[in-house]
């Protein structure tokens, strides 16, 4: 079938415009892999120019406010991620380290972009258009705060980039997040070694009942091996440094996987 185009759509010349600068054209269905492509592409394009190397992603409720009744998850990851940024800062690495990384919106998400910005570090937001209009908080890096339209390509920069994860209380966003990042571990898609923290037991334990998945067979024993518990940022401040260091400072060794990038 032939498509029809509207005259106004021609330059002077009686030419179509390039199909790149058609901004129309851009926004159809026929387009969608280039959309797709671009929100791949242009995060890459300003990792490389910021020479971050790699992530330390936090994930949590943007209903969590600093002054509300679960504040101290609001406060604990501001602090949490000022204290891994001062640490990352101190490496002896030209590149970026454990760059702290979060959804970019509100509640957990702003807290740790605003401990990063506390230590004087850059900081990433990887935010999602939403109908509700999550806005991106305003501690982000400027040269790092993205949007995104398709989610599977925000949760591919969650991935791609990241050493380790902490997950403070949440909703649906937030399990769907973790449980995607285990997923990919436990199924050996990410081949890297991956720091996973459960900030709150408490919480955490109600919410999922790890011992019933493995009572009932859903996953192996092991498999409770894939994440830790923390309950205070010291604690958690330990897990991290240690984990990092071992797999990623202390030895020469590649670890393969979806994380070994270019950038």
């Amino acid at each position: 079938m032939n498509e029809k185009h509207d005259d106004a759509h021609y330059d002077n010349g009686g030419r179509l415009p390039l199909a790149y600068r058609n901004l129309e054209f851009l926004d159809t269905p026929s387009a969608r892999s280039l959309r797709i492509l671009s929100e791949y592409l242009y995060p890459l394009s300003h990792f490389r120019n910021e020479k971050i190397h790699d992530t330390v992603v936090f994930f949590g409720s943007a209903r969590l406010m600093e002054m509300g009744p679960l504040g101290r998850y609001y406060n604990d990851a501001r602090e949490l991620a000022r204290r891994l940024t001062v640490w990352s800062n101190g490496l002896q690495d030209t590149q970026r380290r454990f760059v702290v990384c979060s959804g970019g919106g509100p509640g957990i998400m702003e807290a740790a972009n605003r401990g990063a910005s506390d230590a004087g570090g850059k900081t990433v937001g990887l935010n999602i258009g939403l109908p509700f209009e999550q806005r991106p908080n305003p501690f982000i890096t400027p040269q790092l705060s993205f949007e995104f339209h398709y989610f599977f390509m925000r949760k591919f920069w969650f991935a791609y980039l990241a050493k380790a994860l902490v997950v403070f209380p949440g909703g649906f966003g937030t399990l769907d997040e973790l449980t995607e990042i285990l997923t990919l571990v436990q199924t050996q898609k990410l081949m890297k070694k991956m720091v996973v923290i459960l900030y709150g037991t408490t919480f955490w334990k109600e919410i999922i009942n790890f011992e019933a998945l493995v009572r009932h067979g859903m996953i192996a024993e092991e498999d409770m091996n894939l994440f830790q518990f923390a309950d205070s940022v010291d604690d958690a401040f330990k897990m991290l440094e240690s984990g990092l260091t071992e797999y990623y400072l202390a030895s020469e060794k590649e670890h393969p996987g979806i994380a070994k990038s270019q950038v």
